[in-house]
């Protein structure tokens, strides 16, 4: 099933069931309005809406109207919580050896995971507003799920009960900020604005045999200034699987239903190593910062600029037979005003 929130001038949307090609959708208000009220009673209301669902893909809803990704909000225009992760421990690998620093052990066995800002998340087709070049400013390709209500200390079943759809993610980035912030040992605010999601959510058997192991096995692709920059395999490389990292979220609270988890910038390794960029044979990366660390440590110094305004990210996942499965990330960086 894949749901999507329209722009309907109103800080959370209009709910919409969306067909499987994208290209033709259905309000439910008979059912429920926004995605939070699908969410806040999910077990009634998703085999209803999954009904509506499979109608709308034989094109038996006269009611139907057509789908325009960029009609869309984030699936979830805001959420209660936003809680990102970094399960591609080879990312964080990268991060650490760039500057000069061990990789504690522990990294490998329990999740990195910060505290995003969730008030106002940007649609997939928003402009990336930026104030000052040098706050490096970055995209980030991730995916994300929305669980539903989780209990305080789930176990692994537990928390893979609690996944109820996915999500692609662009975690916008601000390089130039994060290194003062943590250097305050209090994590990221600043350096961490609004994110964007893909147009539409997904309900996990959506992937059919490419969710397994909790995990989206698909390459996630990134075009930057209308090059491919990226195509990395998001089901590889991946040490903790989402299901670990609802765990780790749920240690010691509750997580409400509505709770986004992403998984962190996918990365792939290449023969033990790091991975390689698309013009250089590997499958290149979701994120600037990854290829200025590759730089840092191969030559000695960054070479590769951070975004610019003008510059235009677009971030998208397909199935193995070429169909959108979350729909485009299409942004462009804008000086603020």
């Amino acid at each position: 099933m894949k749901l999507a929130s329209l722009k309907n001038g109103s800080r959370d949307g209009q709910l919409v069931v969306v067909s499987r090609d994208l290209r033709q959708c259905i309000a439910v208000p008979h059912l429920a309005n926004t995605m939070q009220q699908v969410l806040d009673f999910w077990d009634v209301q998703a085999p209803k809406l999954q009904e509506i669902y499979e109608a709308l893909n034989k094109g038996s809803l006269s009611a139907s109207m057509g789908f325009d990704q960029a009609d869309t909000l984030s699936p979830l225009p805001r959420a209660y919580q936003w809680a990102d992760g970094s399960a591609y421990v080879n990312h964080v690998e990268l991060v650490r050896k760039a500057r000069g620093a061990e990789m504690p052990p522990s990294f490998w066995t329990d999740p990195l995971m910060y505290q995003g800002g969730s008030d106002t998340f940007l649609a997939p087709t928003d402009n990336i507003p930026l104030v000052d070049e040098s706050w490096g400013l970055d995209f980030e390709g991730e995916i994300a799920v929305i669980t539903g209500d989780v209990p305080m200390g789930a176990n692994k079943k537990e928390a893979a009960e609690g996944i109820k759809l996915l999500m692609l993610v662009n975690d916008v980035s601000l390089r130039g900020l994060i290194p003062a912030e943590l250097g305050k040992g209090f994590g990221f605010f600043h350096s961490k604005p609004s994110s964007a999601f893909g147009p539409v959510a997904v309900t996990p058997d959506e992937l059919g045999e490419a969710w397994r192991d909790n995990k989206v096995h698909l390459p996630l692709e990134v075009t930057y200034n209308e090059e491919t920059f990226g195509y990395p395999e998001a089901g590889v490389d991946m040490t903790f699987d989402f299901a670990d990292l609802v765990v780790h979220a749920s240690k010691s609270r509750k997580l409400a239903a509505g709770a986004v988890i992403g998984s962190g910038t996918v990365s792939n390794k290449l023969e033990g190593g790091p991975g390689k960029s698309v013009s250089e044979g590997g499958k290149g990366y979701t994120c600037i910062a990854e290829i200025r660390m590759i730089e840092t440590i191969d030559q000695g110094a960054a070479k590769t600029a951070f975004m610019k305004p003008g510059d235009h990210v677009v971030l998208e996942m397909k199935d193995r037979d070429g169909r959108s499965v979350f729909g485009k990330i299409d942004q462009k960086v804008v000086k603020a005003s």
